[in-house]
């Protein structure tokens, strides 16, 4: 009889050089003598990608941006670096192993380099190497187009590959192991009483990995869509973490899951443009044509006919964004205001959507520490307010004591 398959990832932080990876090495054999068949997925070691998307902004002789094709060829690389040096130290453990590039795993993505989305997954080559008791290693955040070229699957892609590489083996878990001993209820680093969730459902975790947390949402909606248990825990700690699974949260049914923070921030207005029908599609589309995220958005009352439209961005998007905008024709507007400095901060909980006046307490929380509050959006689970990055620490702490999160 097979083993049971268990997918685990590796982050950068995890593999961040040699000592640590040997230690991976040993954790991966362990597994395998506890009876798993594991297949692992590994992301570039520390700093590697950052270090390449600087090599190929310097070897550019203009401003244009470096070539994507051959950009995402480059990236690449720096996942099959971390699963061959994984694969050598495993195998001189006196173990059966074999290190695959995406396209070797059978990974295939749509065509945009960059921020590719995996397509489908061909299974036979890995389940034929599991078959041989091979313990398998797979270079994660990348996967092959239909025209034979390498695609990378954009930020936190490793999480998103293990995700669906747990789905199509039909692993018993999906392991991620990161630099944190799990998701706790809002940063530990700002908020000292913060508690690890030792179980959280995917719509309460999606929620907050749109909003910062450690795993990616585009690996969130896969796990929830094939309902994939996602186990995170520290790379290096024997303190349990949390499994992210279907269903009701087991914290005690508390209406308030946690606090999800994102400081990469920045808000765009577009002022005094005219109120007709498709003003805001005509600002949006643009925008999502190039795959930037909005994600608040605020119009004012029309006044003589003309409205001020504002939304937030990601400070990463915010200099493209407007360029864009600034070049639309179309579009007839006074100015466009563009600015940094900004955080979302949202409570989170699907026990929120039965319970009336969880606003009314965030604001007043908010209020009482005299914190300004730029935009407010709201979805069934979430209530997020835009505020000055400044406020943060305050913000947080103030709200995770008055929902009283750092109590069982």
């Amino acid at each position: 009889m097979r083993n049971k398959i268990v997918v685990q990832k590796y982050g950068g932080t995890s593999i961040g050089d040699v000592d640590k990876l040997k230690l991976i090495a040993k954790k991966v054999v362990e597994k395998k003598s506890e009876g798993f068949s594991p297949v692992v997925v590994v992301s570039a070691m520390g700093k590697t990608t950052d270090q390449l998307v600087e090599m190929s902004e310097k070897v550019i002789f203009n401003e244009t941006e470096p070539d994507l094709r051959e950009k995402d060829t480059l990236l690449s690389t720096g996942e099959l670096v971390s699963a061959t040096l994984l694969a050598m130290s495993i195998k001189s453990l006196g173990q059966d192993v074999i290190s695959l590039s995406g396209p070797q795993a059978g990974i295939f993505t749509d065509q945009i380099h960059g921020s590719a989305r995996i397509s489908d997954i061909n299974t036979e080559r890995m389940m034929n190497e599991i078959n041989k008791n091979k313990i398998l290693i797979i270079a994660g955040f990348q996967g092959i187009n239909t025209e034979g070229d390498i695609t990378t699957l954009g930020r936190g892609g490793s999480d998103t590959t293990a995700v669906a590489l747990a789905a199509a083996l039909r692993a018993d878990v999906c392991e991620i192991f990161t630099d944190v001993e799990g998701i706790y209820t809002t940063d530990p680093r700002v908020v000292s009483t913060a508690r690890k969730i030792d179980y959280i459902n995917y719509e309460d975790m999606l929620e907050m990995a749109v909003l910062g947390a450690k795993m990616h949402p585009r690996s969130i909606e896969l796990a929830s869509v094939y309902n994939v248990p996602v186990y995170v825990a520290g790379t290096f700690s024997e303190t349990k973490g949390t499994l992210i699974v279907k269903g009701e949260n087991m914290e005690n049914n508390k209406t308030v899951t946690g606090i999800a923070i994102d400081k990469n921030v920045s808000k765009i207005t577009v002022k005094k443009i005219k109120n007709v029908p498709g003003t805001a599609a005509s600002i949006l589309k643009p925008l999502s044509d190039r795959s930037i995220s909005i994600d608040v958005i605020v119009q004012n009352i029309p006044m003589d006919g003309y409205i001020d439209f504002s939304f937030s961005v990601s400070d990463d998007d915010l200099q493209r964004a407007y360029e864009i905008l600034m070049d639309q024709k179309n579009l007839d507007f006074e100015e466009i205001i563009k600015g940094k400095g900004f955080a979302k901060i949202s409570l989170v909980g699907t026990g929120m959507q039965n319970a009336p006046g969880y606003a009314t307490e965030m604001f007043n929380a908010l209020g009482k520490k005299e914190i300004n509050i730029e935009m407010i959006t709201t979805s069934e689970i979430r209530i997020t307010c835009l505020i000055n990055e400044k406020d943060v620490n305050v913000a947080v702490n103030a709200l995770h004591s008055t929902f009283e999160l750092d109590k069982e």
